[in-house]
């Protein structure tokens, strides 16, 4: 939390985002980005760094976020029926980017937490597909075991490439991953 403190960003995430990119060069100037759990901010600076000034980024969660020049944040919770309806109607077309590092609230027990977790990493994958241009890539965190077999299959129909990646950033004992799909078929 220091060095993301002492470089500006709101939380350790940034660095996790930026590693992300760093391997899967998916943000650039002049995209449209939807962040997906954005509190407290770090994806979302990133990406409107990125953006260089041009494109849109839209940011949702729950919690309340404080505003960051260069982005569009909502508050509210993203599993209520007229949050995707939200969304869309504040973009301009369709998304390039649709990533998510929403996660549940643990209990404690692995299974109820993955289970819990997963059913977030659906609601924003049928959002993205709803949303994504062609080519476009999708990023969200799921716990240890990844994403389900059911969720992945889904996944390779509908993009040209599916991968699970665990950025530096993240801590060595955490269970989080990320799934990255490329190449949305449209």
């Amino acid at each position: 939390m220091a060095e993301s403190k002492r470089q500006g960003y709101r939380s350790r995430a940034a660095f996790k985002l930026i590693q992300l990119d760093e391997k899967y060069k998916f943000l650039s100037k002049g995209k449209t980005i939807v962040d997906l759990g954005c509190a407290p901010g770090g994806w979302t600076q990133i990406a409107v760094l990125k953006n260089k000034g041009a494109g849109q980024v839209i940011g949702i969660d729950i919690l309340e976020t404080e505003p960051i020049e260069g982005a569009t944040l909502i508050c509210q919770d993203f599993t209520q029926p007229d949050a995707p309806l939200k969304l869309k109607s504040l973009l301009q077309g369709k998304a390039d980017v649709v990533m998510s590092d929403m996660a549940a609230n643990t209990t404690g027990h692995q299974q109820t937490d993955h289970l819990r977790t997963i059913a977030l990493v659906e609601a924003a994958y049928e959002f993205a597909k709803e949303v994504l241009n062609q080519d476009g890539i999708f990023i969200a965190k799921v716990f240890q075991g990844g994403a389900e077999a059911d969720l992945l299959a889904d996944m390779k129909k509908n993009f040209k490439k599916v991968s699970h990646c665990k950025p530096d950033a993240s801590r060595q004992r955490s269970p989080e991953t990320y799934v990255v799909a490329q190449g949305f078929k449209g």
